[in-house]
């Protein structure tokens, strides 16, 4: 059923995430009016606020997060807001919330952050409340579990109230403007489909660098790693994007569709295919950190840095390596792919002296968002001491290429969508549970082989066996 809501919940409304992220989302979609008068925003936690101390718990996060140039809409903002305390395990906070929400006859939209043990409890006192009828949809904000079992758990959960065509599994990254600009590059140019493929590919690089450690999370890290933490989700998402056949048109079903193909074409990796890591102490931009041991206040084998060798079976990628990294305590905060080419099957330049380069496509997803193809070129001169190419690059810098529409954080576009009802880029049970199944493999085949994380200093690029399973391929890990 289609329709927009004119109610949106919010769980956790006075945590990190909503501080940072979404209060400063939808404040900035009231202040382009992308969100209807009408829509009214209800806050809800632990936390003992009524609705003016919450009105002035979001003023303070919009004035510290929010863009100078959106704060004028801060006032008329706010209105929009109320807020009901809630333990989501006393039945009776629902009533409570449902009274205060008022009538859903228009449609409620839920943005649910919890903890996965309070997932089923807050399904039932929801569907108790009759909060979960036919005209709710629900986003749920990950960890979705920590396995396929526990994420089939939560996901069961949730069905029992929320059909999936009501059900919104949220995954950030897939709100970022070049990220959705992946699919225009292969699907919108001519050049790049027909080349995209085993035949004129080497292999493709995807990076989510952190420089941060623990920070807050603390508790959910040391359970999760970064297997489960950065790779089951944002890193199998942007390799979906990139591997995955063309859609039959630009839907949530047909591009849903093939993702979970590719998702499902993922081989089992083996031993020598894994690098695990953990930082200890070291500098980032000349600061010095702790170590893992020591922020956490105790020993621990949780990985905090991931390098992989992914394949893919299938007719398009057979025999291209998919090379995944990400960790924290890296020396830069960087998310990016690299699409390298195979090399020119002959050089007609050799016989002058001049060497080529494979091209390659870099498409930078934070903190820059920009798309560079590495060309050959020839280096000006007359040339009597040999010819000479060099590799230069075509740069779009998004923010140089459309100057005119503003930066979005990707949360600003998720909560429309939510608000609206467009699955496009939301995340669907099969994909979860093919991610999930892919993960759960490497995890029992760490535990059987004895797979230790090693150590690496912070501020360097992780353990040098992550550099190795690259090189034993001939390949050098772009940085």
């Amino acid at each position: 059923m289609s329709f927009t809501a004119d109610r949106l919940l919010l769980f956790g409304a006075t945590g990190d995430l909503a501080q940072r992220m979404l209060l400063p989302s939808l404040c900035a979609l009231h202040d382009d009016k992308l969100i209807a008068p009408e829509l009214k925003i209800i806050g809800t936690a632990r936390s003992d606020y009524d609705d003016d101390s919450y009105r002035n718990f979001a003023r303070a996060a919009l004035n510290k997060y929010l863009p100078d140039f959106r704060k004028s809409a801060i006032d008329s903002f706010l209105p929009r807001l109320s807020y009901q305390v809630l333990d989501a395990t006393d039945a009776a906070h629902f009533i409570d919330l449902s009274d205060e929400i008022g009538t859903i006859d228009k449609g409620m939209a839920i943005f649910l952050s919890t903890a996965p043990s309070l997932f089923e409890p807050t399904i039932a006192g929801l569907s108790q409340a009759g909060l979960t009828g036919e005209k709710v949809r629900i986003g749920l904000e990950k960890p979705l579990g920590t396995s396929l079992e526990s994420s089939r758990e939560i996901n069961d959960a949730v069905a029992r109230a929320f059909p999936e065509d009501r059900t919104f599994r949220i995954d950030h990254y897939l709100g970022k403007e070049t990220v959705q600009n992946l699919l225009a590059l292969r699907f919108a140019n001519i050049m790049f489909e027909p080349l995209w493929n085993a035949a004129h590919i080497d292999h493709v690089q995807i990076t989510i660098a952190e420089t941060v450690g623990l920070e807050s999370r603390v508790g959910y890290y040391d359970g999760a790693g970064a297997l489960r933490d950065m790779v089951q989700n944002h890193m199998l998402q942007l390799l979906a994007l990139v591997a995955m056949e063309p859609p039959a048109n630009y839907d949530a079903t047909a591009i849903r569709d093939e993702k979970v193909k590719v998702l499902r074409a993922l081989r089992l990796i083996e031993p020598g295919e894994a690098v695990t890591g953990q930082y200890r102490k070291g500098a980032i931009d000349g600061q010095p950190v702790p170590g893992y041991d020591e922020e956490l206040g105790k020993e621990s084998d949780t990985e905090t840095f991931v390098a992989i060798k992914a394949h893919l079976d299938n007719w398009r990628w057979k025999g291209v390596p998919f090379y995944l990294r990400t960790g924290k305590r890296l020396p830069q905060r960087k998310t990016e792919i690299v699409v390298n080419f195979k090399r020119v099957p002959h050089s007609i330049f050799a016989s002058r002296g001049a060497q080529t380069q494979p091209n390659a496509l870099v498409i930078g997803i934070q903190p820059e968002e920009n798309v560079q193809l590495q060309l050959m070129a020839k280096v000006p001169g007359l040339d009597r001491e040999g010819l000479r190419l060099r590799s230069v690059p075509l740069n779009i810098t998004m923010p140089d290429a459309f100057a005119g529409p503003t930066k979005r954080i990707a949360y600003e576009r998720l909560l429309l969508d939510l608000i609206e009802g467009d699955q496009t880029l939301f995340v669907r049970r099969d994909e979860v549970e093919a991610q999930w199944d892919w993960i759960d493999a490497i995890r029992a085949s760490w535990a059987s082989h004895g797979l230790v994380p090693k150590t690496y200093t912070a501020g360097s690029w992780g353990p040098s066996a992550a550099i190795a399973l690259a090189e034993r391929d001939g390949v050098t890990w772009h940085e």
